[in-house]
């Protein structure tokens, strides 16, 4: 459904004056949703986005005492192991194991992951309102402005919505294997993992170490301390001077119904999402810089937690089988719909790859080298071949 004059589909009698439909229901609606949280993110409809998709997993009871006890020991013994396997010094706090439901994980990821997506929503409203004001025509000027006020609730749709997604899936804290702020805590999500083990037969103690034994090597490395800031680092600079496609964002808007709430759910959960971007070679040179790091990271977690997984657990080549059979998609959401960032399952693949090439090269310790600073990490083209890395760090 489009309007003359009326680029975003908003309405008739629109002529480029926001005021003509602050009476409208819908408007009014956004008013009060965009009221109830400040920020470049509408955090508190992300949330409640994000605990509306989890519930579609179906049941989800309260963790019991038996399940905080099951995978306290399995992180206990998992941290003994990993520091002793990888050599990295373990974090100086002692973390909290949490067990939580599907919508606990989503209220806990909002909250960490805040200080990540922050930044790039922020530079995401500024880059709209400077986009409207270059490329829209003069009676169009009030646009930008309005579309500025929109970001936040169009930004806390899209995070609620991925958090749904993954709610339903995820095992624990670091299937979102980025560095985050806050306590010392492993989380996880007793219901996914239950189902998991029934759906494959699985072991539960064996299962739920080797879950244990992924998210502890990742806090481990994420403890180091020149980690987290080197991240944030280089998801800023890459939107420090991304261009957004602004023309291509009307045409999407341009054909929303806007009395239908399916057809923007749609336009969200498209592949591309709401909110296009324009990469020339030096932003695609700072995605390559984001894209080793997290392909050398989760790679990072996934050579430990399998070498201990085969040294440890009886049943841990059915529990490899299983994982290995997972039905996930291709594209990371998480990077690929919040922060803009492409980010390919073949490329944490790799990343496991340059690690267990590097340890058949030479071993253990040499790979864990690679968590000593932040120039030790490798590049995209020494994750491809990791003798370059090798002749560059040893």
């Amino acid at each position: 459904m489009t309007f003359v004059n009326d680029p975003f589909g908003l309405g008739g009698g629109f002529a480029g004056d926001p005021e003509a439909f602050r009476d409208a229901p819908l408007f009014r609606e956004l008013q009060r949703v965009m009221a109830s949280s400040t920020g470049p993110i509408n955090w508190e409809l992300a949330r409640q986005v994000g605990v509306a998709g989890a519930v579609e997993a179906g049941e989800d009871h309260e963790p019991s005492d038996a399940d905080r006890h099951a995978f306290d020991e399995a992180a206990r013994v998992a941290e003994l192991h990993v520091a002793r396997f990888t050599g990295l010094e373990a974090p100086g706090d002692v973390a909290r194991v949490l067990v939580v439901r599907r919508g606990e994980w989503v209220n806990a990821s909002a909250e960490s992951l805040r200080t990540i997506l922050e930044p790039a929503a922020q530079r995401l409203t500024e880059a709209m309102e400077q986009a409207g004001r270059e490329q829209m025509p003069p009676e169009m000027q009030a646009m930008a402005g309005l579309m500025g006020q929109l970001s936040p609730l169009l930004m806390g749709t899209q995070v609620g919505q991925v958090l749904g997604f993954l709610a339903q899936r995820v095992l624990g804290q670091y299937d979102v294997a980025v560095p985050r702020g806050g306590p010392g805590s492993l989380l996880f999500v007793a219901a996914n993992v239950a189902a998991f083990e029934k759906d494959w037969s699985l072991d539960p103690t064996d299962f739920r170490t080797s879950v244990a034994l992924h998210e502890v090597t990742h806090r481990f490395e994420f403890a180091r301390p020149w980690a987290r800031e080197r991240f944030r680092e280089l998801v800023d600079d890459f939107w420090s001077t991304l261009r957004i496609d602004l023309e291509g964002m009307q045409a999407k808007l341009s054909t929303l119904d806007a009395s239908n709430p399916e057809a923007f759910q749609a336009l969200m959960d498209s592949d591309e999402g709401l909110f296009g971007a324009e990469l020339d070679d030096e932003q695609r040179l700072k995605l390559g810089r984001i894209q080793a790091f997290m392909s050398a990271a989760e790679g990072y977690g996934d050579h430990v937690m399998h070498a201990l997984g085969r040294e440890l657990l009886p049943s841990y080549p059915r529990i490899e089988e299983a994982m290995s059979r997972l039905d996930m998609t291709n594209a990371d959401p998480v990077f690929e719909r919040l922060l803009g960032i492409e980010m390919k399952r073949e490329q944490y693949r790799q990343g496991r790859k340059f690690c267990d090439n590097v340890v058949e090269l030479t071993d253990e310790a040499t790979l864990a080298r690679m968590w000593d600073s932040s120039d030790a990490m490798p590049s995209l083209p020494e994750v491809e071949e990791p003798r370059l890395w090798l002749a560059r760090t040893v």
